[in-house]
């Protein structure tokens, strides 16, 4: 009877440690209780700085476009959903931090946001080509949001999303969600600067991570998520499955029993 009763108490202990709660699993809970209506502080963004190996889309613009036309590439690319005729046609900043754009050669861009180095092109555009009367008009992009992850997602690599910001929840939902496996109390962002990398964990359970510096990503971001301490258990991962891990473990030592009596 002792037994019995002993093998009860392993098995509800198995299967409530085994489990995992929906509380891990939910995103951006309120958990400091603050009203629901209360709005979040907005972060303020720092500009993303140009870094080796960007590339970058770069347009010039005019009145008469024939004016311009030695500066741009024939073929830009912009209609190609993978973006990668950008890859062979954009500007990629070398090792040395510089483009070579079309009749203006080097141009240093390591260090720039996008808005400094438009505004460093159009000035000497102006200044050695072309009178104001001209009306140039250029146009700077990073060719496409690049971040890799890894972990546990549904759909790890290295992802372009073709828009200018993006928050770690849409990195997430864009790679097939976290699995049910992942933990998204520590998921790592790792983050190249020009001062070092960058490493820092944050927790996509709690509401408060949208006023992490971290919460909205730079491009070239890794993001790893770990998985629970469930999976390397393999005792399950929803009620279901820990109670049939648990009838299982108790049918092998019933069975076990039986065979060293016989």
């Amino acid at each position: 009877m002792n037994k019995s009763v002993l093998y009860i108490l392993l098995g509800i202990s198995l299967f409530f440690t085994s489990c995992i709660p929906v509380k891990d699993l939910v995103y951006l809970q309120n958990k400091s209780g603050t009203p629901a209506d209360v709005p979040i502080s907005e972060v303020m963004l720092k500009p993303y700085r140009l870094q080796v190996n960007d590339v970058l889309s770069i347009t010039i613009k005019a009145d008469d476009p024939k004016l311009v036309s030695i500066f741009n590439p024939t073929n830009k690319g912009e209609t190609d959903n993978a973006g990668s005729s950008l890859y062979f046609s954009g500007y990629t900043v070398d090792d040395h931090g510089n483009i070579r754009i079309p009749v203006l050669g080097e141009i240093n861009a390591i260090g720039f946001t996008v808005e400094e180095l438009r505004l460093k092109i159009e000035k000497q555009l102006l200044d050695d080509y072309f009178k104001k009367e001209a009306n140039i008009f250029v146009i700077v992009r990073l060719a496409g949001f690049k971040y890799t992850i890894n972990g546990e997602v549904g759909s790890v690599g290295t992802k372009f999303l073709f828009q200018d910001h993006v928050n770690i929840m849409e990195a997430v939902a864009n790679s097939g969600d976290i699995t049910i496996t992942g933990n998204r109390k520590a998921v790592t962002i790792i983050r190249q600067l020009p001062s070092g990398t960058e490493m820092h964990d944050i927790d996509l359970t709690d509401i408060n991570v949208m006023r992490s510096p971290y919460y909205n990503l730079q491009p070239n971001d890794y993001i790893y998520v770990k998985p629970l301490k469930q999976k390397t258990w393999g005792t399950g991962k929803t009620g279901i499955e820990s109670i049939g891990t648990i009838i299982t473990l108790i049918s092998l030592f019933t069975t076990s029993l039986v065979l060293l009596k016989l």
